[in-house]
């Protein structure tokens, strides 16, 4: 299994610390997630079916009714591998596991953000993040489609998981979807803070769609999860008002890890990642005050998700003043 955020039972467990007492920072998730509305009894009791409102508003908010509604981007990373063609697949690293460990049994290549250039001569198969999850590097819309172009041109794909793009829509590639050999990937589990409700959607050219159907079977989505993702995509006014909150939680984040002394931070609006050598440690140091980090080896850096009220701002900002003030406290056992 490999690694991811959210795990707060495993930290609680090891740090003997309370559920209730932990403020996790360790998932990329909006704290402010939208608020779901009460579901009616029958959308409980009935089976789901096309035609509740959820595609159509899905393909109002992303400028394209290429799409299928699947169950979180997760689904779709896992299947996809077996409907795609091609051998030599170039993942950026670093970036979210999942991707290249779905397309294992190929010949998978691991690059440097700015070596994909250099490597789109040399690939059948391009898959990245946008945002880059750690690093929050952002790929421009023209340069997307310029690769995308120059792949298609001669059979290859482009894959994109744009799941941190909702609070820079203008970047996306989702109006283009139903170009041939173009995956574009959404989720409503970070911008919405909807990540349990596993909603997602793969913007991708019809017979793709239909294989991608075919394989995962009907009802992928429970009816209860359409009822509230349908709300989610239609209200214009929330979305409007938490890009502009997000703009300025990240830029206070990115402040408070700057003005700790521990580097300089970058990132998307849900998260801000962090090189630095100490990284294990640090995130061990961060545990120990009831504050859960996502950590990573290689590079050695730690990803920190945006607090969801005052309180956890200054407790983060309590744990960087304790380790400013005694940088040598840390340790690398529970």
């Amino acid at each position: 299994m490999l690694e991811h955020g959210g795990r707060l039972r495993r930290a609680a467990e090891r740090y003997r610390i309370r559920l209730a007492d932990w403020l996790d920072l360790s998932t990329g998730i909006n704290p402010h997630g939208y608020p779901a509305p009460a579901i009616p009894a029958e959308v409980w009791q009935r089976l789901p079916e096309d035609g509740d409102g959820l595609e159509a508003a899905a393909a109002r908010y992303y400028g394209s009714d290429e799409l299928l509604a699947v169950a979180g981007s997760q689904a779709a990373i896992q299947a996809l591998p077996a409907l795609i063609p091609g051998d030599r697949v170039t993942v950026p690293t670093p970036t979210y596991a999942e991707h290249p460990h779905a397309w294992r049994g190929r010949r998978v290549r691991a690059c440097a953000e700015d070596e994909i250039e250099g490597a789109l001569g040399d690939t059948d198969v391009l898959v990245l993040v946008n945002p880059n999850n750690p690093s929050g590097a952002l790929f421009g819309r023209e340069r997307l489609l310029d690769w995308h172009a120059r792949l298609a041109a001669r059979g290859g794909w482009l894959v994109v998981d744009e799941a941190f793009l909702d609070a820079a829509p203008d970047e996306s590639l989702a109006a283009h979807a139903g170009r041939p050999n173009l995956v574009v990937l959404r989720s409503l589990g970070k911008f919405f803070g909807f990540a349990g409700a596993r909603v997602g959607f793969v913007l991708a050219p019809a017979d793709l769609r239909r294989e991608l159907a075919d394989r995962l079977g009907p009802w992928p989505i429970s009816g209860p999860a359409r009822y509230v993702a349908t709300a989610a995509l239609a209200d214009l006014d929330w979305r409007r008002e938490m890009r502009a909150r997000l703009a300025n939680d990240a830029a206070r984040l990115a402040g408070l890890l700057r003005g700790s002394g521990l580097g300089e931070p970058t990132g998307p609006a849900l998260f801000q990642w962090l090189r630095h050598p100490d990284a294990a440690a640090l995130q061990d140091r961060f545990a120990r005050s009831g504050i859960l980090v996502r950590g990573f080896d290689h590079p050695a850096s730690l990803r920190f998700g945006l607090p969801g009220n005052d309180a956890g701002w200054a407790r983060l900002a309590q744990a960087l003043d304790d380790i400013a003030c005694d940088p040598t406290g840390m340790h690398t056992e529970a």
